[in-house]
């Protein structure tokens, strides 16, 4: 008999739905139908994070500042980054990979 995998729970915060908003909003301006399938595969890989939360690598601009509890999934180009707690994921933010990601980082985790 298969053994059941470990479920986790996840939360997207109200920073991350924002960061959701802006980039759907942005893209639905020029086309409306390529805006949902990016919504659509964003909330899959968000969604994907109840069974294999630890399969995404550490923020590489994180460690390089010694701290190691963000993870991130990339779903170019976009990058969705998250902290594991327990049985929880929590989804941080969701930023462009093409962007200064350093500074993002920087004023939006390490406050």
């Amino acid at each position: 008999m298969a053994e059941k995998l470990k479920e986790y729970s996840v939360a997207v915060t109200r920073t991350a739905e924002d960061d959701l908003d802006d980039i759907i909003s942005y893209i639905a301006n020029d086309n409306v139908p390529i805006a949902l399938k990016i919504l659509d595969k964003l909330q899959k890989a968000i969604n994907s994070l109840k069974q294999f939360p630890e399969r995404g690598r550490r923020v590489p601009e994180l460690l390089d500042k010694n701290i190691k509890e963000y993870r991130e999934l990339i779903e170019a180009p976009w990058r969705i980054i998250y902290k594991i707690e327990n049985n929880d994921v929590n989804i941080i933010t969701v930023i462009d990979g093409r962007r200064n990601v350093q500074d993002i980082l920087t004023k939006k985790l390490i406050k």
